[in-house]
């Protein structure tokens, strides 16, 4: 580092500029391991951190988060993690589980009343269910519940109220039995939302803000990323399918402004965050549910949304070896892109190829924040692989 430092000084000095941004960090493991990445221009820049139950490890940024006017990534980049919100709905659900507000086993229709009454699709016409979709069942995405998108007439799906949207996803009648299929589903998620409303008495936004984000010091972590936010909010990229470069992507997500409260905050996918605030949360799952004093979730609870609960249930989750908890994906044989996690590891990728795994095992946590549009499948990267790789190698031996 020594010697990049003085390259890099002698660049500055005789007025030239370095054809790639520096890494901003000390150690720059991750950001070289990655580097390939950017040269073929797979991905613009990262984000990656590694921590440990006493906090981050190791914290790097590389590369650039808007390609147009040359801004380099930063160690508060922000990122839309689309689906890493999923497990921290999932989190907010068995808060209230634990406090007996809410039961695995309760039925959907509980909490949204136009699920009663819902049929099966079948190739014989529609049925009854052979029982009612649960709490459970939305956790686990093994509801049934079809999963096309609710369709407003006259507004964006991105500003229909919340409850109406909820409502609409009961519309359609279920696509398999309650319990028999894993389909990954955000529509359930979404009810998952609609859950804790009802059963806090709180929006789903205000629920998660005074119950993870505040106490979990949090403070970029939003649904509604406001102005400021916006010099450090890393743009999406996707490869023109004529020449192959890396192009800005249009995306709603990222169709200002972003901090209009009409916006709907998804719980299948909706926050926007940082690897610092994300290096949070992690540590308190690395700690059992408990960070500076505060516990958030009982030990036993983590250990229940990280078990299996799909016994031998096919095809679950997008890559090998893998078993469904309650809101995490879970590691049952580590091999191919996993092959760097011990079993039992658990966490959750993003739409645009973020990434955050937890080994209980090594006691690490491994967040990847990138924002590649149309990767073939995130979880299975070649970027996520690497980089755990290099994580594992240089922090937990």
């Amino acid at each position: 580092m020594r010697l990049l430092s003085l390259v890099l000084g002698l660049l500055l000095l005789s007025g030239c500029k370095p054809d790639k941004p520096m890494p901003d960090n000390e150690n720059a493991v991750t950001a070289f391991a990655l580097q390939r990445f950017v040269d073929e221009e797979e991905i613009t820049g990262a984000v990656t951190a590694v921590v440990g139950p006493d906090g981050v490890i190791a914290l790097e940024a590389f590369g650039l988060a808007d390609v147009a006017k040359k801004r380099s990534m930063s160690k508060d980049s922000m990122f839309w993690i689309a689906s890493m919100t999923k497990p921290m709905t999932a989190m907010a659900v068995m808060m209230l589980v634990e406090e007996g507000k809410v039961k695995l086993d309760d039925p959907l229709e509980k909490y949204v009343p136009a699920f009663k009454g819902l049929q099966v699709r079948t190739a014989q016409g529609l049925v009854a269910p052979q029982r009612l979709v649960t709490v459970k069942d939305l956790l686990t995405h093994t509801s049934g519940i079809d999963t096309a998108p609710a369709t407003p007439p006259n507004q964006p799906v991105d500003t229909m109220p919340f409850a109406e949207m909820c409502d609409a996803y009961a519309k359609k009648p279920l696509t398999d039995q309650p319990g028999s299929k894993w389909t990954y589903n955000n529509n359930a998620i979404n009810l998952l939302g609609r859950v804790i409303e009802v059963a806090s008495g709180k929006s789903y936004a205000d629920f998660m803000q005074e119950r993870l984000f505040d106490p979990l010091d949090m403070p970029n972590t939003t649904f509604w990323p406001n102005p400021d936010h916006m010099d450090v909010l890393a743009k999406p990229y996707g490869k023109d399918k004529q020449t192959g470069a890396l192009v800005e992507a249009k995306n709603s997500r990222f169709s200002e402004p972003l901090h209009d409260l009409k916006r709907t905050p998804f719980p299948a996918g909706g926050l926007y965050s940082c690897a610092k605030d994300l290096a949070k949360l992690y540590q308190m799952l690395l700690n059992g549910g408990e960070l500076n004093g505060k516990r958030y979730l009982k030990a036993a609870t983590l250990k229940q949304m990280t078990t299996n609960q799909l016994g031998d249930l096919p095809k679950v989750s997008f890559a090998p070896g893998m078993h469904m908890g309650l809101g995490f994906h879970v590691v049952h044989q580590p091999q191919e892109v996993t092959e760097s996690l011990s079993v039992g590891s658990f966490g959750h990728g993003g739409a645009f190829g973020t990434q955050a795994w937890i080994d209980p095992v090594k006691k690490r946590a491994y967040v990847l924040l990138i924002q590649r549009t149309d990767l073939k499948n995130s979880d299975q990267s070649d970027i996520r692989r690497e980089f755990q790789k290099a994580a594992k190698e240089a922090y937990a031996k």
